[in-house]
């Protein structure tokens, strides 16, 4: 356990040098051209979910990487303002967007690889309160080419660091492909990645539905939640249990972002904390899942408290929340096409979900 979480404090140091160097490019950017301040949230909401699926990418994979998330980063803040503006249709894009991520799994590990680059600038859009867009600028073109380039930028930033650590670092820690197990035709009808992707689109819509009505603006929290349980599903039970640990963490991570809130910690001081935060879930992760969504969810309430929400006022609102996108999240696995648990363990080799 001890060498675990020293291997694993090597990563997680490597991951948070890439965030903050590319949390320090979009600062520089952020003043130079008069962007917005999001743009600095979007680039550590890329880089953080892109070091994981990065890290042992051949050159090939770094290259698809680099064409598809900027280009998605770009097209997930015309998706933001259309939910803006048109929440109905905006919904429906996000969740079909979400289901065709993980249905092209189906189609061999480079497909899976590809969803997974589909899916982060999405999950990033419930990350970011606005799109990134200099205060001045009225055409979608600008908004399209400054995300795509905090996209290259998150690409760039990941590469390198993690390019260095391995030239640099312990030889024994160098990050070593896994050999590709060649799929296994699943008997199932659907396939899996079709009930996978058919369950997914079925709580997220649920999500977004419930979310606007019950907790209006607050409907990302739902959303977020019915996407994090129910990612990388392998089956009822694993739904279930994701479900209650990011209910679990996010319940501690809310306390705990309340707690800050109350002493009065504001400003330069919570970005700290929020940095540090966030380098302990990375570090826990492992471990469980709990630790992870405690982190990220703290994180998030002291970001959203930085924006001006009051997060000892939200806390039962964000718990709530929390709690409807992880029924959702379990319902729609548990009722809809689910995947008998003699054939759950099967089907890990048939597609290889990512962890979401």
């Amino acid at each position: 356990m001890t060498a675990k979480l020293i291997r694993n404090a090597y990563e997680v140091a490597l991951t948070m040098t890439a965030v903050l160097l590319c949390w320090g490019i979009a600062l520089w950017l952020e003043g130079a051209e008069g962007l917005h301040t999001d743009v600095l949230v979007l680039a550590v909401a890329l880089t953080l979910t892109l070091a994981r699926s990065q890290r042992t990418a051949d050159t090939r994979r770094r290259l698809t990487a680099l064409v598809v998330l900027p280009v998605t980063a770009g097209a997930s803040i015309f998706l933001g303002r259309l939910l803006a503006s048109h929440y109905t249709l905006g919904a429906a894009v996000f969740t079909a967007g979400m289901a065709l991520a993980i249905w092209i799994r189906r189609y061999g590990p480079a497909a899976t690889k590809i969803g997974t680059l589909l899916a982060l600038p999405l999950v990033a859009l419930l990350v970011v309160p606005g799109p990134a867009l200099p205060p001045k600028a009225q055409s979608g073109l600008v908004t399209w080419g400054w995300s795509a380039l905090i996209g290259a930028l998150a690409c760039g930033g990941v590469w390198l660091v993690q390019g260095l650590g391995d030239r640099f670092g312990p030889r024994s820690w160098r990050a070593e492909p896994a050999p590709e197990q060649p799929p296994r035709r699943s008997r199932l009808h659907p396939r899996p990645s079709t009930r996978m992707a058919l369950q997914m689109a079925a709580g997220i819509a649920a999500a977004f539905i419930l979310g606007r009505l019950v907790f209006d603006d607050h409907w990302p929290w739902v959303v977020l939640t019915a996407y994090v349980a129910a990612s990388g599903n392998r089956g009822r039970t694993d739904v279930l249990r994701k479900g209650i640990e990011r209910l679990a963490g996010a319940t501690v991570g809310t306390l705990l972002a309340a707690g800050v809130a109350a002493a009065g910690i504001t400003g330069d001081t919570a970005v700290t904390l929020m940095f540090t935060v966030l380098t302990v879930a990375l570090w826990l992760r492992p471990l469980n899942y709990a630790y992870w969504a405690a982190g990220m969810t703290c994180a998030l309430s002291l970001l959203l408290g930085y924006f001006g929400q009051d997060a000892l006022h939200l806390l039962p609102t964000r718990l709530e929340g929390i709690a409807v996108g992880a029924v959702l999240s379990v319902a729609s696995a548990w009722w809809l096409l689910p995947v008998p648990r003699r054939r759950a363990a099967v089907t890990r080799f048939v597609i290889r979900p990512s962890d979401g």
